[in-house]
């Protein structure tokens, strides 16, 4: 299988598929944000849930970011396709990425949230 592409690669499957998925995700929360503080739908932390002013940027702010991280994370499947690894090794590395981009999601959120609205405002 040498100097084949191999689609089925899991360092280009994780991040192509997950990427995907988070960015089609931002698109619908763009598209169809959750108007009222809800536990069902959109981006809910206890800090973006405190009240509906951060509610309404974190639901903005997140799905913007979410449908920017995820479109990199799947452009980044092409280094699965130029790096060859085993499979165990695309697993774990495609996991580890894959976590990163929620880590990364997260902290850029609540970092947003807490310099716009303050780290200790009470409701």
């Amino acid at each position: 299988m040498t100097g084949q592409i191999d689609l089925t690669a899991p360092l280009f499957m994780i991040p192509v598929l997950t990427g995907s998925v988070f960015f089609l995700a931002g698109l619908v929360m763009h598209l169809f944000p959750p108007k009222k503080i809800n536990m069902l739908y959109g981006y809910r932390t206890k800090n973006s849930m405190k009240d509906q002013k951060r509610w309404d940027f974190a639901q903005d702010y997140s799905a913007n970011k979410m449908m920017l991280y995820g479109g990199v994370f799947a452009l980044s499947g092409i280094i699965g396709l130029v790096i060859k690894t085993d499979e165990m090794t695309g697993m774990y590395v495609g996991l580890g990425l894959m976590f990163l981009v929620v880590v990364l999601l997260l902290y850029s959120t609540e970092t947003a949230i807490n310099k716009k609205f303050g780290k200790d405002r009470k409701v």
